[in-house]
Formats: C-alpha cells, structure tokens, sequence
C-alpha cells in the first residue's frame, strides 16, 4: 500500500483509506480471478501517481478517481474491469505514467479503456466539435462502451463537486 502518512494528514489518510475500502467491499460480489490484486495495483499507480495533486476543494486529488469509479460501479452497474480503468482514468492524462508502463501491468484490454479515456478527454478539452471529432469519439465507442460511460461518471462527479470552481468556470 502507498505510504499515506507521507502526504497527508492522519484524517486524510482515513477517509482514503475507507472511501477505497467502501468500493472493494461493493465490488467483492463481482470479483474474479486476479481482480482484486489489479483493483489494488491501479489504486496504488493512482495513489502514487495523484499523490502530491489536490482538488479546488484542497481534498486529495485520489478521492476523485475512487469517487468515478464507485459511479461506474453502483450507479451504472459497470464492473471490476471498469472500475480498474476508472481509477486510472486520469493517470496518463495528468501525470507522469504512460500507456507503456500500464500495459506492462495490467496488458491489453485495461490499456485500451485507459487510452480511450485519455483520447476522449483530449477531444472534449479541444472545445470544438467538429466532425472528425464525433468521428473518433464514435470510434471509442465502437471499441468499448465503458469507455464512454467512465468518461460520464467523470464529469457526474465533476458536476457534484463543482461548488468550489470560480463562477466563469
């Protein structure tokens, strides 16, 4: 497990530790295999790879990519292979981790719901919305529909905890 007291307060590390604990105990019912040890290996990637960014709201960052995949799973029913990508959703985007590095830990298909993410998220930060980009997004689509609907619980819980962004925003 990633070293909690390093970067955060006692409480800060409690809650991580129970926000992550809430999701595997939800989850447990649909775990096979190696899930659970790759639900833990993406949690420590985030974790380590978040670990010094936090929200407007000063929260850790970490609790953003439980909360997307908590969304993912009891909101839209999506499971443990969702859920893994969900924690990692931003990981390439915002940090120093790479596709490579992913593949090499969890292989293909994670790697591709985790590259479709990032894809769909640069589309949608270009702001424009033109054809070629409703082109590709359809294309992630046709590949994998999680990857459409992680990108979802995102913004859900951008939405839900967008008090703290300035106005213009």
């Amino acid at each position: 497990m990633p070293h909690f007291a390093d970067t955060y307060s006692t409480e800060e590390a409690v809650a991580v530790r129970a926000a992550y604990a809430d999701l595997i105990a939800s989850l447990k019912p649909k775990l096979k295999g190696d899930d659970e040890i790759n639900l833990n290996k993406a949690f420590e990637l985030a974790f380590d790879a978040h670990q010094f960014q936090r929200r407007k709201s000063g929260e850790p960052y970490i609790f953003h990519p439980i909360e997307v995949a908590r969304i993912a799973h009891e909101e839209m029913g999506l499971g443990p292979t969702a859920v893994i990508c969900a924690i990692m959703h931003d990981v390439v985007e915002d940090t120093p981790i790479n596709l490579e590095e992913i593949s090499e830990i969890f292989g293909p298909k994670i790697t591709q719901i985790v590259d479709g993410l990032t894809k769909l998220d640069g589309l949608y930060n270009l702001g424009n919305q033109n054809a070629e980009n409703l082109k590709k997004v359809l294309s992630t689509l046709v590949n994998d529909v999680r990857v459409v609907l992680i990108k979802m619980a995102d913004r859900l819980h951008n939405l839900r905890t967008i008090a703290p962004m300035p106005q213009h925003k």
